[in-house]
């Protein structure tokens, strides 16, 4: 069980090269963590953004993609 502070919660951004998710930042965890992953497509995500963005009237689009950012923490 982990007892630390900090929260292990997070989005990271990743690509898929040679076979194996890359993160784009080095993250801080010790060898051998198991984690979950959740996969979320950025361009499919930002087509979704884009079709359904003016229903609530005019919104800019990294506003709308900053909430759906927070959403996935919850």
């Amino acid at each position: 069980m982990y007892s630390g502070d900090r929260s292990l919660s997070k989005v990271i951004r990743v690509r898929y090269r040679g076979g194996v998710l890359v993160p784009e930042k080095l993250l801080d965890l010790e060898e051998g963590r198991e984690l979950l992953v959740k996969i979320i497509d950025v361009e499919e995500k930002r087509r979704i953004l884009e079709k359904y963005r003016g229903i609530l009237g005019h919104v800019k689009l990294e506003l709308v993609e900053e909430a759906i950012e927070e959403a996935e923490y919850l």
